[in-house]
């Protein structure tokens, strides 16, 4: 199954029975519970909830993402309505984001609607990831994670039974849980220069912060005040492992956070045991999960845009390299000249050949036409450093004899 390619939704339905997706979580604090091992709580997905293989491609951190997200809203479908089908289903979430967006343009708009369902929900899925680091942005950094797309989950579960106010809760929960990591950041004795750069950003973003957030703990308290104790639990989950997640970057509590900590803990109606819980969920995950787990990601625009791009022009290689291979062989001065340019740096016609012959080859492969839009040939550079790898075995031996030659 490739989640990147359409229809995806289809196959993943397929390849599972309902059993395997619904009925083996039993209940909703299970899911959430494996949502958590999987990483897409923490806004880290390292793998999808179905204990049987996905298949052998490997699959990234986006593509489980949006598993995991479909997988959390056809959950809390079934929970609603147990006889209900995948096609209803389906229709059922369409019509949640649609409701969600009204209003707003250049987001799902933009898809056919004589698209089926399954491709709409599917383009649906993929804007709802993308989107997820734009929530809050000061000029055109982003700072979040994928961390508050289970926001969506428990928004679709309040607007199955109140469509009516779908809207105000989501902009309540949004509110709610940004406010709460936002005072817990503040909360740390030690602050980076990173972090000081972030409370900046927050402090200036007062349409997901609430106001007079100096009211530390108060103040999140009167946001909590809407959430129903036995409703949602959950949410109340979420926040504390956010608030976790957010003083976790030293992999320690300072007394400042441990105090807030405590604090929150008796504002959302919390053990001690709950509290330590979490920590150990998260201690647990970072183990498993050698990368650094972080809630804020801070880096420059064109930092930002060349890590994402890089990872983007990567996947599409490696999911077209034998097609993108056979395309190069039969491209005879383009073979040379990526061949000379693992050696030496073409001269400006040389590059200007390269780029004219590969948008070409482009036109070729469905998967890379993105090169092809307006603003593509800007990724045209890291295609031209991937493509290397897919040359024969003898351009690399040169290369690599010529990296030694200059030692």
């Amino acid at each position: 199954m490739n989640p990147s390619a359409p229809d995806w939704i289809l196959k993943f339905l397929y390849h599972f029975t309902k059993e395997e997706l619904i009925d083996d979580f039993e209940n909703e604090p299970k899911l959430y519970e494996s949502l958590k091992r999987a990483g897409f709580i923490y806004g880290f997905s390292i793998a999808a909830l179905p204990k049987k293989s996905l298949g052998n491609l490997k699959l990234t951190r986006e593509e489980l993402t949006k598993i995991n997200l479909f997988h959390g809203l056809l959950f809390q479908f079934f929970q609603m309505h147990p006889m209900g089908t995948y096609s209803e289903a389906i229709n059922d979430i369409l019509n949640f984001y649609k409701q969600l967006e009204k209003g707003k343009t250049g987001f799902f708009q933009k898809f056919s609607i004589s698209q089926s369902p399954s491709i709409s929900l599917e383009n649906m899925l993929a804007a709802r990831v993308q989107s997820a680091n734009s929530l809050l942005k000061k000029n055109t950094i982003s700072l979040l994670t994928n961390a508050l797309l289970y926001l969506d989950i428990l928004a679709y579960k309040h607007w199955q039974k109140d469509p009516n106010s779908l809207k105000k809760y989501y902009k309540q929960q949004e509110t709610t849980v940004l406010t709460a990591c936002f005072l817990t950041l503040k909360s740390k004795s030690k602050k980076s220069k990173y972090d000081k750069l972030l409370i900046e950003l927050f402090e200036t973003s007062t349409e997901y912060i609430s106001a007079e957030s100096e009211g530390g703990t108060a103040t999140l308290l009167e946001c909590l005040n809407y959430l129903d104790s036995a409703t949602d639990s959950l949410g109340k989950n979420y926040i504390m492992d956010l608030c976790c997640l957010t003083v976790w970057e030293d992999l320690k509590l300072d007394p400042s956070e441990e105090q807030f900590l405590q604090q929150l803990m008796v504002s959302l109606g919390f053990s001690e045991t709950k509290r330590k819980k979490s920590l150990a969920d998260l201690g647990s995950f970072s183990e498993k999960f050698p990368e650094k787990i972080v809630l804020f990601e801070y880096s420059s625009p064109v930092k930002q845009f060349y890590k994402q791009s890089a990872a983007t022009v990567k996947l599409l290689i490696i999911r077209n390299k034998d097609r993108l291979a056979r395309e190069l062989e039969e491209s005879g001065e383009l073979m040379v000249l990526l061949g000379q340019s693992t050696l030496r740096d073409l001269t400006a016609e040389e590059k200007t050949k390269v780029k004219q012959q590969l948008l070409d080859v482009c036109k070729t492969i469905p998967s890379l036409t993105i090169f092809l839009l307006p603003g593509g040939t800007v990724l045209l550079p890291l295609l031209v450093k991937f493509i290397p790898k897919l040359l024969p075995s003898s351009f690399q031996e040169n290369r690599i004899e010529g990296l030694k030659k200059k030692k």
